[in-house]
């Protein structure tokens, strides 16, 4: 996984494009940052006569369930991002 990530990083950061564009972005006066967001998932495959046809997901398996382990704390920047994505969060009223 993290050789994933630095390969993607690297290929990035090797861009001429990339470069070109931020180039321009900054002759006309401005800073730039990039901050990418990936998300990469993965599941252990399960070595089986069934499943070495290559047709991938079984559907009568059950999907991973997964419960909330805690609280998170939102900042009001937070708050404003998901009411702009009409996400509502319920506050707890403790």
């Amino acid at each position: 996984m993290q050789e994933l990530g630095n390969a993607i990083n690297e290929s990035l950061s090797d861009s001429d494009r990339i470069a070109g564009a931020i180039g321009e972005i900054k002759r006309a006066g401005f800073d730039v940052f990039l901050v990418l967001e990936a998300t990469i998932g993965f599941n252990k495959r399960e070595e089986s006569d069934d499943e070495s046809d290559g047709e991938g997901f079984d559907e009568s398996e059950s999907p991973m369930q997964f419960e909330s382990a805690g609280k998170i704390r939102l900042t009001s920047q937070d708050q404003k991002f998901l009411r702009a994505l009409k996400i509502s969060v319920e506050e707890d009223q403790k």
